[in-house]
């Protein structure tokens, strides 16, 4: 359930990031590119706290953590470079 809860997170996270890239563009044309950057960098360090977490609190290896530390920040990379390369 945590897992699912911090995958639908990176999804809000990332669609936050899209709708403020979009508002910048008029701007600033580099907008969109810096907020995907952004969003990485920020859900990676989201997701290493969660790893850290289920180490160093809840008492899993690295090795029992390290699947779900993948998932959590794969899947929505991976749709923040779907998104990147189709829309943007």
């Amino acid at each position: 359930m945590r897992t699912l809860l911090f995958l639908v997170v990176g999804f809000l996270l990332l669609a936050a990031c899209l709708l403020l890239g979009r508002l910048f563009s008029a701007q600033y044309p580099a907008a969109p590119y810096l907020a995907m950057v952004a969003f990485l960098a920020l859900w990676l360090l989201i997701s290493a706290v969660n790893l850290w977490a289920g180490v160093a609190r809840a008492g899993y290896s690295v090795t029992d953590e390290l699947p779900i530390f993948l998932l959590i920040f794969g899947v929505p990379a991976a749709a923040a470079a779907v998104m990147k390369w189709r829309f943007l």
